[in-house]
């Protein structure tokens, strides 16, 4: 049998280093978003990370590498954030393309640093087969919990013969517009600008679910209101 002592002192080791490594992506996010894919590079990595170059490469020996572990890193978080919105969300389809919606700006997933990376890696990745599997593997799986949910919400209104896949696919394109003007128009457009177009465009493509749709879009900003003003 092996004691608690023998196997906590691995973990003890390996914890620094996984720190290490995860301050390091959080320095390549930072440092994408400010000098742009092209110019990001090890030793600016370090400089922002306050380390030596030296002590980076020990963790990450190319670029490369560290932009692999970035995305991701940021492709883990979001899935992370959408399953757990479900996870909390009712098992009625229209409570959970709600809780996918408001999981998408979540305000860790749309602070601008990480959309600019976002953006960054979504220009590079038809030249980079490695990030294109990457992004498509987490779009694939969300856009078919999306999809899903569409199809049961139709089925529910008796309109099982409408394409559920479009209007999902509608969902998801109209998101990622938003996430480019989060990006481009950060001083004048924020995520309550974001959730109230979602939530219209949700109105729309089930208008027999108005009431609820515009109860649950009340819901989410009286909790950014009393987020607000608790300070967290």
């Amino acid at each position: 049998m092996i004691s608690v002592v023998e196997t906590a002192e691995p973990r003890r080791r390996k914890a620094p280093r996984a720190f290490r490594r995860r301050q390091i992506v959080e320095a390549t996010i930072d440092a994408i978003s400010r000098f742009g894919f092209a110019d990001t590079t090890l030793a600016e990595v370090a400089r922002l990370a306050g380390m030596s170059q030296a002590s980076l490469i020990f963790h990450f020996r190319t670029k490369d590498a560290l932009l692999v572990e970035t995305l991701r890193h940021l492709s883990e978080e979001h899935r992370a954030a959408w399953r757990a919105a479900l996870a909390a969300a009712p098992e009625e389809p229209l409570a959970r393309i709600c809780a996918l919606i408001a999981a998408d700006f979540e305000p860790r997933l749309i602070a601008h640093r990480k959309v600019a990376a976002w953006h960054a890696f979504w220009a590079e990745a038809k030249a980079r087969p490695t990030y294109m599997q990457i992004c498509g593997e987490r779009d694939e799986e969300r856009a078919a919990v999306l999809a899903e949910a569409c199809a049961a919400l139709l089925a529910e209104l008796g309109r099982s013969a409408e394409p559920a896949e479009d209007i999902a696919a509608a969902i998801d394109g109209l998101c990622d517009g938003l996430w480019q003007r989060l990006l481009m128009e950060r001083r004048s457009f924020g995520r309550g600008d974001g959730l109230r177009i979602m939530f219209l465009q949700l109105r729309a493509h089930f208008p027999e679910r108005a009431a609820e749709i515009e109860a649950a879009a009340e819901g989410l900003s009286r909790r950014r209101s009393q987020r607000g003003k608790s300070g967290t």
